[in-house]
């Protein structure tokens, strides 16, 4: 009983500026607004831009290789492919090898977002670290892969 008042007692006390939790989902709400306001005009949303840019990186995988790049379940990733290609981004061709597989493509109108999209996120991480220098910047940047690489390899 001593210990769960204690607990309790703790969380109660927790500052939301003092929790990793909360301020990096603050953070990504944030970064997912003002890219949302870039990328809206070009017909794409934040939920279809990771898929994306993992397909400029490397086009034609399965649908299982793009759910482990992106790190989202497949659930997730049928119903994000499935507006992808209704709204003419990705288009899904059979496997060369399985036939019970297909792989994910680009389309030429894809293709040529990748500019006006890269140039968004670019703006986007500009405005967000405006107040840091340079080296300061790369520290955030490699924590935060440490904090990643910390929580996947304890999951």
């Amino acid at each position: 009983m001593f210990v769960n008042s204690m607990l309790s007692s703790n969380l109660r006390s927790m500052r939301r500026d003092e929790s990793l939790g909360y301020m990096v989902n603050h953070l990504a709400r944030q970064l997912a607004r003002a890219l949302h306001d870039r990328i809206a005009p070009l017909g794409v949303v934040p939920g279809q831009f990771a898929q994306l840019i993992a397909l400029y990186e490397r086009d034609g995988v399965t649908q299982q290789e793009l759910c482990e790049i992106v790190g989202i379940e497949q659930p997730t990733m049928a119903n994000t492919l499935g507006r992808m290609e209704r709204d003419g981004l990705v288009e899904r061709r059979p496997h060369p090898n399985d036939r019970r597989k297909q792989l994910i493509y680009l389309t030429d109108k894809a293709r040529g977002l990748e500019g006006p999209l890269t140039e968004a996120a670019e703006s986007v991480n500009t405005l967000a670290t405006v107040g840091l220098a340079a080296t300061e910047r790369s520290t955030l940047l490699r924590l935060i892969a440490t904090v990643q690489a910390d929580l996947e390899s304890r999951n």
